[in-house]
């Protein structure tokens, strides 16, 4: 019974609760550190990016593109929160050291006993380290996007802010669905059985 109860608790899935997580963090804007539960992000948007670890290649750079879009991600109200499996010190000490990680805006959590890289199913049993993912969660509580990308490839936040929009958008107007590659201002679809097999008209019009 205990198994099944620690594999539910270990299952994370799209629009679904996030599973609860309180974790240390280091805030480079204060230089202090203080502590994050999930419900401290009620009622806001939310990303939480893992990343493998502190003092690494492609780590930085990904960071560095989450500090450029800070201004944009304010004005969408999105709270973003890095993490890694290191320890506070350490993202102290690598903000103060990497070039790239300058002005770094944001609170990076320190998931260093691997407990939430484990229940959100993107630990490295082996290495003890956290794959590169990206949970967008709603103000509700929900995931609404999971992306887990191999090691080496570094993601792309304005994709990621292009998702959040669609996502905001679907939030703000149920019933609608954004098709691919949609952006703001572009057409929508209102699923319903009339435009089933003539979804190319229904963009047209």
């Amino acid at each position: 019974m205990q198994e099944q109860e620690y594999y539910i608790e270990s299952t994370v899935k799209i629009d679904e609760q996030a599973p609860s997580f309180s974790m240390p963090f280091y805030d480079p804007k204060t230089k202090d550190q203080g502590h994050m539960d999930l419900s401290d992000l009620k009622g806001k948007w939310s990303v939480l990016f893992y990343y493998p670890a502190d003092f690494t290649f492609v780590c930085p750079t990904e960071l560095k593109d989450m500090a450029d879009c800070e201004a944009k991600f304010q004005e969408m109200w999105v709270e973003i929160l890095a993490c890694s499996t290191d320890t506070i010190f350490s993202h102290k000490a690598w903000t103060e050291h990497e070039g790239l990680m300058k002005n770094f805006p944001y609170k990076m959590l320190a998931d260093h006993t691997t407990e939430y890289a484990h229940i959100y199913n993107i630990l490295d049993e082996k290495t003890g380290i956290a794959g590169r993912g990206t949970f967008i969660i709603d103000p509700d509580g929900i995931i609404r996007w999971i992306e887990v990308t191999s090691g080496p490839l570094g993601r792309n936040s304005a994709e990621l802010i292009r998702k959040i929009e669609a996502l905001q958008f679907m939030r703000e107007h149920p019933g609608q669905a954004c098709p691919a590659k949609w952006s703001l201002g572009a057409k929508t679809l209102t699923p319903n059985i009339k435009i089933a097999g003539s979804v190319y008209e229904a963009l047209q019009s």
